[in-house]
């Protein structure tokens, strides 16, 4: 019996498997700044007028292939991204399937109102021809990143960020000085993606300056180009009430320019940079991505009136507001999305019931229902009077929390995958 032929085609179903399971990365990005410039919003209320720019605002996209499994991770510098636009851009994108497409935003309260907030005039600062461009841009990033994707191993790290970077300006200590880093390398070992996921409001430059700019993430994404680290990309984490920029002056007030967001930003991607240079290098990463709906009660009077009046937020449906929340398994870490701003003690909790060796929360991503805080926190101080206002309600947070510990829970554990 000839067994060259037969050897021949185990080789050669050997070789497919290999191609098949093959990790894969690409990485783009888009300039979103509005020529003319557009004003700006900080919050709910009438926007800002703007008369300069500091940095160019973008939109990002990293996507992972692995065994016939793509995820886009999507990060765009507003303070926050409806599933309406999120929706509009998934539609533009036919190489990945639109469950897998997590659109979050970095936060920064330097850039044009995405959610159409009333202006109190019966209008809005909102401009829909302009939201149109940051759809379509956002979409061209995403299938640019599907045809850039090359073989690639990742590194993954998690460690402590120094430094005056963020701090809780209701209670400074009380926030997570952790960064975790997904570091992408093509196949010479370069990096040429660098993920930094950190808790922190990039509003230093705020929204009442007239400045258009992605605040401290701007020199964050610099920096990481200028020391080797590749094309950055930021998604934020649980940062709410109120994890923000440690721009503080040592005799009092705070610094509010361009150079101390050059400062918070480059501080802590050479952090970032820090953190994941001595990881291992991971050469077959599994890739699991999963999606669940999520629903929450608009209880907040204040929320109730803004859903109305909003023309590009998502209207409640009975009372009540859907969402998508998903589930990343990804090598050694596991990544779980929250559609708004949930505070540190929810964010440390998630974290540590979470099953990865390294574990991420991407906070405003897939939506952004204002802050999320427990039960017990919702309108307790006089401290969290507007952040208990500008919640869905006191149940938001025990909702999210189950919810969230359930998918967990029912997902397998990231070091089972990779025996598969």
């Amino acid at each position: 019996m000839n067994l060259k032929p037969l050897a021949l085609l185990l080789c050669l179903t050997a070789s497919l498997c290999d191609v098949t399971a093959a990790f894969r990365a690409g990485i783009a990005v888009r300039n979103v700044t509005p020529n003319p410039l557009l004003p700006v919003s900080g919050g709910v209320g009438p926007g800002h007028p703007t008369t300069k720019k500091e940095g160019e605002l973008t939109v990002r996209a990293l996507v992972f292939e692995q065994d016939g499994t793509r995820v886009a991770i999507v990060s765009a510098d507003f303070l926050g991204f409806p599933a309406q636009l999120g929706n509009e851009v998934r539609s533009a994108v036919k190489g990945i399937a639109p469950e897998n497409i997590l659109i979050g935003v970095t936060h920064t309260h330097s850039a044009p109102d995405c959610y159409g907030f009333p202006d109190g005039k019966g209008g809005t600062s909102s401009d829909p021809k302009y939201l149109e461009l940051v759809c379509t841009r956002m979409a061209e990033a995403i299938n640019e990143a599907i045809a850039k994707l090359q073989p690639a191993r990742l590194k993954i790290a998690t460690g402590e960020a120094k430094g005056d970077i963020a701090y809780n300006y209701y209670a400074p200590q009380l926030y997570d000085p952790r960064c975790s880093v997904i570091q992408a390398l093509d196949a010479s070992g370069r990096p040429f993606a660098t993920l930094v996921n950190y808790a922190i409001h990039p509003e230093v430059l705020g929204s009442d300056r007239g400045i258009c700019s992605p605040d401290l993430i701007g020199p964050l994404y610099d920096e990481i180009a200028a020391k080797g680290g590749g094309t950055g990309i930021f998604m934020n984490s649980a940062q709410g009430g109120m994890v923000t920029a440690d721009n503080r002056r040592p005799n009092g007030g705070e610094a509010g320019t361009w150079a101390e967001c050059q400062r918070i930003g480059n501080l802590l991607a050479d952090e970032a940079l820090r953190i994941v240079q001595s990881a291992p290098e991971q050469a077959s990463p599994k890739l699991v991505c999963s999606a669940r709906s999520l629903t929450f009660p608009v209880d907040s009077p204040l929320m109730q009136a803004l859903l109305k009046a909003s023309p590009k937020a998502l209207g409640a449906v009975d009372g009540k507001l859907t969402t998508q929340m998903n589930l990343i398994n990804l090598g050694n870490a596991q990544i779980l999305t929250i559609p708004g701003e949930a505070l540190p003690n929810i964010g440390y909790y998630l974290k540590r019931k979470m099953r990865g060796e390294h574990n991420l929360l991407f906070g405003l991503t897939n939506d952004a229902f204002g802050y999320i805080l427990t039960k017990e926190d919702y309108d307790s101080f006089k401290r969290y009077e507007y952040i208990s206002r500008t919640s869905l309600g006191e149940r938001t947070g025990e909702i999210l929390v189950h919810e969230a510990l359930k998918f967990v829970n029912e997902s397998p554990r990231p070091e089972a995958l990779a025996k598969q």
